[in-house]
C-alpha cells in the first residue's frame, strides 16, 4: 500500500524520491482538473510553493471542458457593474449574497485579462470587438465566448501554462478517496477516552488538512497524499440524476469528501435544470446551449406554438428555473416528449460558425437546424450549492478549500445566472491562491512536525456475485432522483425519496467496508452521500423558491435562509 506512485507529469523527481511517502508530499493538494482548479493551481505554483493536481481521469475531463456558452463579464460600453449584478441578484430570487455578487462581478475583468494573457482568443465581430452573446437573464450582450466551445479553449490555455510550470505535479486516473485531518489522526493514535480528555486542555491544536486517501486506478492501490492544503475543485453532481447534460466525472466527490470531514455544506437543494437538452431515445442529453437563445431561438410547444411570454416577460431569455418549469409544465399539459427549439430564422453558414458543436451533434441526429426545429428537453445540469466557502474558498476546516462547481460562496443563491460559474471559478481561485499563502506561512510559523498519515488499510477481495448490488444501487439511485427530487416536488415524494436513499446507502456502505475499492464504488458512495444532502436540504426549505419548487409551499417566504447541513 507504500508503494512509490508512478512518475507525475511535470515534476518526475518527485516521484523518484527514495522514500515513497516523501514522493507524495507537497505544500497543495488539488483536486481536480477544470478551470477553477487549475487557475488556482498555477498561481500558488507561481508563489513557490509545490502542487500535486489529483484527476481522477485524464487531464481534460472536467466539466469546465464542457461549458459551451462563455463567461460573463463586463466589457461592453453599453454595460457596467451595476447591471450585472442586478441580473445576479434577479436570479438567485433573493438568496444571493450581495457582498460577494458586486465583489465577484468587479474583479471579473481581471481576471478574464489573465486568461487572454495566457493565450485564450475570445471570438471576435466583423469590426474586430468581442463578440458578445446573450444569455437568459442578462440585460446586455456580455458573454465572452469561444464560438460555442468555450470551457474547451480555457482548459486547452491552462493546460499548457500548467505544463510549463516545474513546480506542479499532474497525477491522472488518482481517485481522492477521503480527506484525512490531524483530528482523525489524534483519534486513530489515542481512542476516545484520550481524545475526550485532550479536547478539555487548551493544549489540544485545532483539527485542520494533512492530506487524503487516493486510489491510484491503474495501479490499483490506495496511497496517502501529504499536504497542510488542500482545494476541493471536482466540479458538480449531475450524475446523481438520471438525465444530466454533465459529463460521466460529475459524480459530488468533493461535496461528499467536505462533508465526511465535518464541513458545512449548503443550499443543495437548487439543483439547476438546464432547459434546453438535446432529446434522445437514448437518455443521453446533449447540451444546446442558451445562447442559442440569445441568437433569437424560440420555444415552441408540440403544436408549434411560442409559449414562453406566457410565463415570463423575458419570454425565452428568462431565467433557466423559469424556462425549465415552463417547458416541463407545457410537456405534460400536452402529454409530448419534448418541446422544440426553432432557430430556422438564421442561415445555416451563421449557425455553423457561431455554433458548430451545437449544429454537429444536431445532424448526427439527423437533424439540420437550420431547416428543422430542435427537440429539447430539461435535464440536470449545475449544483448551485455546495461546500459553504468564502470569496477566498476558506472552508470551516483549516486547510480545506473549495473553488467552482463544488463551493457554494453565495454568488447564485437560488439559482445561477447563465455564464456566470466561470467567472466565480476564476476570481474565488485568484483570492483562494493568495489566502492558501498565508494561511502556509501561519502554519510553517508553528515549526511542528508534519503528520504521518498511516497506509490505507485494504479489506481485500471483490465478491463478483456482489457486484450487482453496485450496479442495481447506481441505476435505482439516479431513477429515484429523477422521479421524486426533480424539478417540480412535494414533501411526500421527498420524504419517498430519503427513504429509498436511506436503504441504498447502508447497502452501499456494507460492501465499501468489506471489499478492495474501485472507481464505480466510490462514485456511487458519493452520489448517494450528495443525495441525501439534496433531499435534507429540500426538506428544510419550507417555500418555493428559485430551482426549488414545492407544491406543498407554493409561496416565498418573506426572509429566506440558506439551508445548511453538517454532519
Amino acid at each position: 500500500m507504500t508503494a512509490p506512485a508512478p512518475a507525475p507529469s511535470g515534476a518526475p523527481e518527485l516521484a523518484a524520491a527514495a522514500d515513497p511517502a516523501a514522493a507524495r508530499r507537497y505544500d497543495v493538494l488539488v483536486i481536480g482538473s477544470g478551470i477553477a482548479g487549475l487557475s488556482f493551481a498555477l498561481k500558488v505554483a507561481r508563489e513557490g510553493r509545490s502542487v500535486a493536481i489529483l484527476t481522477k481521469k485524464n487531464r481534460a475531463d472536467s466539466n469546465t471542458n464542457w461549458a459551451q456558452g462563455g463567461i460573463a463579464v463586463v466589457t461592453a460600453q453599453t454595460d457596467d457593474f451595476a447591471k450585472h449584478v442586478a441580473d445576479t441578484l434577479v436570479a438567485g430570487d433573493g438568496l444571493c449574497d450581495r457582498k460577494v455578487v458586486k465583489q465577484i462581478v468587479a474583479d471579473g475583468p481581471s481576471r478574464v485579462q489573465e486568461l487572454i494573457d495566457l493565450g485564450l482568443k475570445f471570438s471576435r465581430d466583423g469590426d474586430g470587438g468581442y463578440d458578445l452573446g446573450r444569455e437568459g437573464g442578462h440585460s446586455e450582450r456580455r458573454i465572452l465566448h469561444v464560438k460555442d466551445m468555450t470551457g474547451k479553449a480555457i482548459e486547452e490555455a491552462l493546460n499548457k501554462a500548467i505544463a510549463r510550470e516545474p513546480r506542479i505535479a499532474l497525477f491522472e486516473h488518482f481517485f481522492a478517496i477521503d480527506l484525512v485531518t490531524t483530528g482523525k489522526l489524534a483519534q486513530r493514535r489515542r481512542g476516545a477516552k484520550a481524545r475526550a480528555a485532550s479536547a478539555r486542555t487548551a493544549a489540544e491544536p485545532p483539527d485542520r488538512v494533512a492530506g487524503v486517501y487516493a486510489l491510484d486506478v491503474q495501479g490499483q492501490r490506495v496511497v496517502e497524499f501529504h499536504a497542510p492544503v488542500v482545494m476541493l475543485s471536482t466540479g458538480g453532481a449531475g450524475q446523481v440524476y438520471l438525465y444530466t447534460t454533465n459529463p460521466d466525472i460529475a459524480t459530488g466527490d468533493g461535496i461528499a469528501m467536505a462533508y465526511r470531514a465535518g464541513v458545512e455544506v449548503r443550499n443543495m437543494e437548487f439543483i439547476q435544470f438546464h432547459p434546453t437538452a438535446l432529446y434522445s431515445t437514448s437518455g443521453k442529453r446533449f447540451l444546446v446551449s442558451e445562447a442559442v437563445r440569445g441568437e433569437g431561438a424560440i420555444l415552441r410547444n408540440a403544436a408549434g406554438e411560442a409559449f414562453m411570454a406566457r410565463y415570463h416577460k423575458l419570454a425565452d431569455l428568462a431565467p433557466r428555473d423559469i424556462v425549465a418549469r415552463a417547458i416541463d409544465a407545457e410537456m405534460k399539459r400536452t402529454g409530448a416528449p419534448h418541446v422544440w427549439l426553432d432557430i430556422t430564422h438564421r442561415n445555416a453558414a451563421f449557425l455553423r460558425s457561431r455554433f458548430p458543436l451545437i449544429y454537429k451533434a444536431c445532424a448526427e441526429q439527423g437533424i439540420d437546424i437550420a431547416k428543422q426545429m430542435i427537440p429539447v428537453v430539461p435535464a440536470a445540469h449545475y449544483t448551485c450549492g455546495g461546500v459553504a466557502t468564502t470569496l477566498a474558498g476558506e472552508t470551516t476546516l483549516p486547510g480545506l478549500y473549495a473553488c467552482g462547481e463544488v463551493a457554494c460562496t453565495g454568488l447564485h443563491g437560488a439559482n445561477r445566472l447563465a455564464s456566470n460559474s466561470l467567472l466565480e471559478a476564476v476570481v474565488v481561485a485568484h483570492r483562494g491562491a493568495l489566502a492558501v499563502d498565508k494561511y502556509l506561512r501561519r502554519i510553517e510559523k508553528l515549526d511542528a512536525p508534519a503528520p504521518v498519515i498511516p497506509p490505507w488499510r485494504d479489506l481485500g477481495g471483490n465478491d463478483q456475485d456482489e457486484r450487482v448490488v453496485i450496479e442495481h444501487n447506481w441505476d435505482e439511485l439516479r431513477r429515484t432522483m429523477w422521479d421524486y427530487v426533480s424539478i417540480q416536488r412535494t414533501t411526500k415524494r421527498l420524504e419517498r425519496a430519503r427513504t429509498r436513499i436511506a436503504t441504498l446507502a447502508r447497502e452501499t456502505q456494507e460492501y465499501y467496508w468489506n471489499f478492495s475499492v474501485d472507481p464505480r464504488l466510490l462514485e456511487l458512495r458519493n452520489l448517494i452521500q450528495v443525495a441525501e444532502l439534496v433531499v435534507a436540504c429540500a426538506l428544510q426549505r419550507k417555500e418555493s423558491r428559485g430551482l426549488h419548487s414545492i407544491a406543498d409551499y407554493p409561496k416565498k417566504l418573506r426572509r429566506p435562509a440558506d439551508s445548511r447541513v453538517r454532519r
